[in-house]
């Protein structure tokens, strides 16, 4: 968890990857074990527990946060005050529903960057099935307002 709680602040309960599996030019993929135990799930279809799809696109966009902590490392546009945050939501699709004790892999590509906007396309796979796909953007934000 180290090397997450290095690259972005978000924080349990509200940490939605468990582990990076690979960061590099292009994007990251990281994992996420949704576990039976996760009070919300309680309230999500009792007796019939389904992880949220609003969680899992939160999982999407903490990986592409943990994608541009590394890809913009050394980078003039960011100092230790400087935070990606969610601008943009375009096109989610949900293929398949994620249920309790699954694992998904959550992947991310970086498509554009237009000034301190970050395009970003991710997916997430169950069992080697897409069950998400969505695009969106990421803005580096200074001191609760826009670089």
């Amino acid at each position: 968890m180290e090397d997450i709680y290095r690259r972005i602040p978000h924080r349990p309960p509200f940490l939605f990857i468990d582990k990076i599996l690979e960061i590099d030019g292009n994007g990251a993929k990281a994992e996420l074990e949704i576990k039976p135990s996760l009070t919300f799930l309680e309230g999500h279809y009792p007796g019939n527990p389904i992880m949220p799809g609003v969680l899992l696109c939160e999982s999407v966009f903490q990986t592409g946060a943990v994608f541009l902590a590394d890809f913009l490392t050394n980078e003039p546009l960011v100092s230790d005050d400087v935070t990606p945050v969610l601008s943009r939501i375009r096109d989610a699709r949900f293929k398949r529903m994620v249920l309790p004790g699954d694992t998904v892999e959550i992947s991310v590509s970086l498509i554009d960057q237009v000034s301190h906007f970050f395009n970003l396309r991710g997916e997430i796979k169950n069992k080697n099935k897409t069950s998400l796909t969505i695009s969106f953007a990421l803005a580096l934000v200074k001191d609760g307002k826009q670089k």
